[in-house]
């Protein structure tokens, strides 16, 4: 048993180290480079000596990056709403890479609001978060692929364990599920053409995914637009625990994002990617065995940590 361990534990170690050679050479495109994981895996590239082609939605954003990084990083601003902005850097980009092609296609852009239990939101709430975090990263995919299949290189999209097991109701969720659907069924595509696709998982970060309006703001204004026979069958009390639970969630949450940039850029570098990376002890020991676990157990589980409604039978 022990050599058995052993010898696992130096195919791992193998694998993590065998790294593509010529990194210095190739170009690598990361979307959402204002902040967080995308700004993180940035300049852990650049450290590396990697060609970086930072995305970024604001100007403020791209500025300060570039400001930071050295030559080897180049910035464009890239709304993954619009086409027109896609279209635009992918042209931008294949003027940078040439007939190498692009090595990396890193899908990270991502916003996390507005979320909350299903029946509170809209339409257009759902529609706001699945543009960006799905819709989005399809589309941004479509416009790079041609390049990536030239180098023969990665795609590397970002999940979430909310793409595993459906933690919270709106379009969070709903996205992450879709994002590894559509991660699965290219992966099978693209391995014909030498193509890897991974796909990162993470647990609970602290990032700036919830944006500048806040969750407590954010749950405030699907509460008082509600009608009020809705509000009453819910009760001011769930609203409340609610509420402070999601609060508790995110202060909880791990602030040492590194853990989540070493897995992308391990997807990015070494020569056996790993289709799947599962970065936070959270997303180990909670959100995968919740996952795994059969469908009524998952229910009773999570049934116990969020509150129950004033008109619940």
């Amino acid at each position: 048993m022990a050599a058995l361990t052993d010898f696992s534990f130096m195919y791992r170690w193998f694998k993590n180290c065998n790294l593509v050679r010529n990194l210095s050479e190739k170009y690598v495109f990361i979307t959402g480079c204002d902040s967080g994981f995308g700004n993180l895996l940035a300049r852990q590239l650049v450290d590396r000596g990697m060609r970086v082609l930072a995305a970024c939605l604001t100007e403020e954003g791209a500025q300060k990056l570039q400001q930071d990084t050295s030559y080897q990083l180049q910035t464009i601003l890239l709304d993954v709403t619009k086409t027109e902005s896609i279209k635009a850097a992918a042209q931008w980009v294949r003027d940078q890479v040439g007939e190498q092609g692009l090595w990396a296609l890193v899908n990270n852009a991502g916003v996390g609001l507005p979320s909350g239990p299903n029946e509170w939101l809209t339409k257009e709430d759902f529609v706001k978060v699945i543009n960006v975090n799905l819709v989005g990263l399809i589309d941004v995919t479509l416009h790079m692929l041609p390049m990536v299949k030239k180098a023969r290189g990665r795609v590397v999209n970002m999940s979430s364990s909310g793409g595993r097991v459906a933690i919270i109701g709106g379009g969070y969720c709903v996205s992450k599920f879709g994002v590894e659907a559509f991660s699965d069924s290219i992966r099978r595509e693209l391995h014909y053409f030498g193509v890897k696709v991974s796909i990162i998982e993470p647990g609970n970060y602290r990032t700036s995914i919830l944006g500048k309006e806040g969750l407590e703001t954010s749950m405030q204004k699907l509460w008082e637009r509600l009608p009020p026979e809705t509000r009453d069958s819910y009760g001011e009390e769930y609203f409340r625990i609610y509420t402070d639970k999601l609060k508790n969630m995110m202060q909880l949450a791990e602030p040492r994002i590194k853990d989540v940039t070493n897995s992308m850029e391990h997807a990015i570098v070494s020569r056996s990617p790993r289709v799947r990376y599962n970065p936070g002890l959270d997303a180990k020991l909670l959100y995968l065995p919740l996952a795994k676990f059969p469908t009524s157990v998952t229910d009773f589980i999570l049934s116990r940590y969020f509150p129950r409604p004033a008109d619940s039978v």
